[in-house]
């Protein structure tokens, strides 16, 4: 085959679908396509195509736009445009008018070819048959597909433990200076290099016993003093290994090695870290501390707790209930530690979590989001010295665990937030009959609220009245359907001018605000139009389909779209945490693989479909 042809191979063979064509085919297949080029603006499909096409974008992008012009679908790089050959629900593309974005080198496939090639693979004819949720689902299965099913010593990698870069240092150095790097990076170990090879290891054991205790000086080689003979262990051994490893040997560090180089190393309280974070142990650590300090110092294990649940294969939505619940925790000891402090509270009180810990839904990224409910006895000259001191002390207690103050200031220690019942529930029928603009992004924040400590009764006796309110009230409910219309999914999001410019987060994909923001809106009106009291996104999209404010498919279409977006990030910032970083909700693009480009398309989808549903139902144009 010509090298030109091999390549033109290679490529297919890693786009789907037609990675799922068997070798004889794709072996074949080079030869029947014919190659065109566009010059940017040049129109889509080509007059003279020769016939109806399957187009496969090579380079660059294509724009379709809908007879009022509008921007409804991109196609860019690795992914195929195939509507004069598929008649499909999702993309009407006799409707479509399309240009070149930008200089474009397209490969094309005759509708008949690709017809024979439906019929003779089942699989690949599945791409162009599946409906849109049943892309996402298999999507979903994929993705949980490429995690461990479960996390144990004996089912995970151990470079999944390695938490940092090597941090090496040449085996020509002196003591002195291995100790000065030691100091630096905040390690007890050290990798000792000739060339890229690695010939030894330096602990702090190492230097006391060999070096101080010997009375050599710091000039000293660390070749003398170094431990020559490294055991190392490869970096896709169980995890399990290495403990096995480390007890026969007497050891507490072991080199992870990946292709001959070391890629990082593990040690003993690795793996004693690995089997204590989890959700549990963490949460009853967190009620046995006694000083903000000790929480502050449990709350670094969150991260890993995050790492860990998502390596082990857990589902977004069962790893935003085990983030919430320790938050949760975090919450409570900082409200107990604030009563030994100030003493009983002057009147009854209710602490509630708001946005995402209220959802359970959050990740280690989330900032705090909360509120007091006060007895109607509260009286502020009297009171509210206490309540503003308790407040502050929570706050400042979850800030310095990890918990970015609110930067809307939706917080207990605001005055605002921080109300007697009655109060509170007259803000919430003032939001419900005078809905405006500042009022409804109040009110999308407030009813997601949930109890977390004091007396439940300073909600539980006037929230179903309020919640029958809003469900009887459809100029509310079109307020609040407006504003579930304002962040737009970023359909064709690979292409520059749809990604986040400039700052720090610069040609980045915000996987929350343009993703999963757009559904907790979504579900958010479809619950309260059902008068449900659910609070959890998947929850509410379940109940409004059970209740019939929502079909059933659109429920079920949010809930997986929902799901693959939120496992999407939750893998990103797994690897940031991985690496050392500060997880965020921003995605480069050239993180994710034209396959999950095309599923994230999908999602993205789901979510524009629904908005216009519900813009439709409750004439969102006409609202001010």
């Amino acid at each position: 085959m010509e090298v030109e042809l091999i390549e033109i191979r290679e490529f297919l063979a890693g786009l789907t679908p037609f990675d799922h064509l068997p070798e004889e085919a794709l072996d074949q297949l080079p030869r029947e396509l014919s190659v065109r080029y566009l010059r940017r603006g040049s129109k889509f499909p080509p007059a003279d195509g020769g016939g109806t096409n399957l187009y496969i974008v090579r380079t660059g992008a294509i724009e379709l736009r809908d007879p009022a012009g509008e921007l409804v679908d991109k196609v860019g790089e690795g992914e195929l445009y195939s509507a004069a050959c598929v008649g499909t629900e999702e993309r009407q593309g006799s409707d479509l008018q399309g240009h070149a974005a930008e200089d474009c080198l397209l490969y094309l496939m005759p509708c008949s070819r690709l017809g024979l090639l439906r019929e003779q693979y089942l699989e690949f004819d599945a791409y162009f048959t599946a409906s849109l949720r049943a892309r996402l689902q298999r999507a979903l299965m994929q993705q949980k597909g490429t995690l461990a099913a479960g996390a144990s010593l004996s089912n995970i990698p151990v470079r999944s433990l390695v938490a940092r870069a090597p941090v090496t240092l040449s085996v020509d150095s002196t003591v002195g200076d291995a100790a000065r790097r030691m100091t630096e990076e905040g390690i007890s170990s050290l990798l000792l290099l000739d060339q890229e090879r690695l010939v030894g290891l330096l602990t702090d054991s190492d230097i006391r016993s060999r070096c101080m205790a010997a009375n050599l000086p710091p000039e000293t080689p660390v070749r003398r003093v170094m431990t020559k003979d490294v055991h190392t262990i490869a970096a896709d051994s169980p995890a399990f290994e290495a403990l096995t490893t480390m007890t026969r040997l007497n050891v507490h560090h072991l080199p992870v090695m990946d292709g001959g180089k070391p890629v990082g190393l593990v040690s003993n309280n690795d793996l004693i870290r690995f089997e204590s974070a989890n959700t549990v142990y963490l949460a009853g650590a967190v009620r046995r501390c006694e000083t903000v300090g000790e929480l502050a110092a449990m709350s670094k294990g969150l991260p890993e707790l995050q790492r860990k649940l998502v390596y082990a294969g857990t589902t977004p939505g069962h790893l935003g209930r085990a983030i919430s619940s320790v938050t949760d925790a975090f919450s409570e000891r900082l409200l107990e530690l604030a009563e030994q402090e100030l003493g009983p509270p002057p009147v009854p009180y209710l602490w509630v979590a708001v946005g995402s810990q209220a959802r359970r839904e959050q990740t280690v990224h989330s900032d705090q989001d909360h509120a007091l409910i006060l007895s109607d006895d509260f009286r502020p000259e009297q009171h509210d010295g206490y309540f503003l001191a308790l407040a502050a002390r929570v706050s400042d207690g979850l800030a310095s665990c990890g918990f970015p103050y609110c930067p809307g200031g939706i917080m207990a220690s605001n005055t605002e937030w921080r109300q007697p019942r009655r109060v509170w529930h007259s803000k919430f029928e003032d939001w419900i009959d005078q809905p405006a603009r500042k009022s409804i992004m109040l009110a999308c924040n407030f009813f997601d609220m949930r109890p977390l400590r004091g007396l439940r009764e300073l909600y539980e006796s006037w929230y179903p009245d309020i919640l029958a309110r809003a469900a009887d009230n459809e100029i509310f409910l079109a307020h609040m359907a407006a504003n579930a219309l304002t962040a737009r999914p970023p359909l064709g999001f690979f292409r520059n001018f749809l990604l986040v410019h400039g700052g720090e987060y610069d040609h980045t994909l915000d996987l929350k605000l343009r993703g999963i923001m757009p559904i907790v809106d979504l579900a958010r009106v479809y619950a309260l139009a059902a008068g449900q009291p659910e609070r959890n996104t998947a929850a509410r999209l379940r109940a409004a389909g059970d209740a019939g404010t929502l079909s059933k498919e659109g429920a079920a279409n949010l809930v997986d779209a929902l799901e693959f977006i939120s496992t999407v990030r939750a893998r990103h910032q797994a690897q940031q945490i991985r690496n050392g970083r500060e997880p965020d909700n921003h995605v480069q693009p050239d993180e994710l693989s034209a396959l999950e480009r095309g599923h994230l398309k999908d999602a993205f989808s789901v979510i524009s479909n629904m908005q216009d549903a519900l813009a439709q139902r409750y004439q969102t144009d006409r609202i001010v």
